[in-house]
Formats: C-alpha cells, structure tokens, sequence
C-alpha cells in the first residue's frame, strides 16, 4: 500500500521536495527523529535537511505511526499525539520511500539518537538497515567552538541563541535544518570542511 494514500496526502510542494530529496546527491543529509515513548524504536516523526553545493537546504518531514503508545511526557516535548499521526503510514512503509536518502548521502545527525532510533525502528519491522554514513554535528560543533563545552553548550537548544538561529525545536524538520545550519556555520568558521571537523578528513562523495 502507498504510504500517501492514505490521511496525510503529500500537496504538490511536498511531493516536488521529497522526489528531490529522493532522486538528488547532496553535501550532506541532516536528519533527526521524534519518539513517541522512550523506546528509541518508536519513531513518530522524521525529518531531512538536504544541504546542496551552493549551500541551499532542502527540507522535508514526514508523521510516523509508531504503533506503540505515545508517553505523556513525550507529547508534552513535541506535541504529536496519536491523532497527528492518524494515517501517516508505519516506519516500515515509509522506510520504503526514504531508503535512497539514507543510503545514497552522507548522513549529519546532532547526537547518536537518531542513528540508534532508526536501527531499532530496522530492527522492530525486521528491516535491513543501509550501509549508511552517519556523522555527529555535537562532534563538529566542538571542534569548532571549543569554549562552548559544558553545561549544554553544544545542545539544539544552545546553539540556537549562539548562533541566532531560528527554528521549532523538536519538530523534526526544523531540528534536521538546525544541525545543517551548525554544520555550514562550523565550516565558515573555522574554514574547514565537515568531513575535517568529524575527523574523517578523507570522506568524500
């Protein structure tokens, strides 16, 4: 069954971002996940930062239906209930459709989390993970600002008033820009590039 037949039709920008996120290469992929529980398998919302050569960022979420149960205190930090995600397909059908983003790109999560949740999500449907390359934006922005360590200095959060950006946080879309945004930041400040400032100085694509 197609996962967009379903409540959440995709409208024509949505469609038009996805196949872009889809069919092109990038720098890098920001990604980022909501849980609906503690359980790191129980993915309720995705999002991508697709960040091109010319520095542009691509942006695209998607709702989850985690079939499991969704924790008070989950809702209270990004407020999706079951009844956002009514209809929004289940991790392993939208596995499907995201596969070549995952696979195909580098991969910038801000943390291990995100990494963890999808290999636990891959394990709970008994899906094959890719051979993906998953690099932390927590590691660059610590190599880039150094000072900044302790207290949380290196979190979304912090980095958000640091470096004036303005996004929703624990909305996975814009967390996914967030740490693209850290990233680009972290290279024009040091004049490095994110491969250098993950300590993979001999990553390319």
């Amino acid at each position: 069954m197609n996962i967009f037949d379903r409540k959440h039709t995709l409208t024509d920008a949505q469609s038009k971002t996805l196949h872009a996120l889809v069919t092109e290469r990038f720098r890098f992929v920001a990604v980022d996940v909501e849980t609906a529980n503690p359980s790191r398998q129980s993915i309720c919302q995705i999002g991508f930062a697709g960040v091109r050569d010319d520095g542009s960022i691509l942006q695209y979420s998607c709702y989850v239906d985690p079939e499991e149960d969704f924790s008070p205190s989950n809702i209270f930090i990004h407020g999706i209930t079951p009844e956002t995600v009514t209809g929004s397909g289940t991790f392993s059908q939208h596995f499907q459709t995201i596969l070549p983003i995952l696979a195909e790109n580098i991969l910038i999560q801000h943390s291990p989390f995100d990494c963890s949740a999808f290999t636990a999500a891959c394990q709970k449907y008994d899906l094959s993970p890719p051979p993906w390359n998953w690099l932390d934006s927590v590691r660059i922005a610590r190599r880039a600002w150094p000072h900044l360590k302790g207290n949380g200095g290196h979190s979304l959060k912090y980095l958000k008033s640091f470096l004036s950006i303005d996004f929703n946080h624990h909305d996975a879309g814009e967390d996914a820009r967030a740490a693209a945004m850290i990233v680009l930041h972290a290279e024009e400040h040091t004049n490095l590039t994110f491969q250098e400032l993950a300590g993979f100085p001999h990553v390319s694509r």
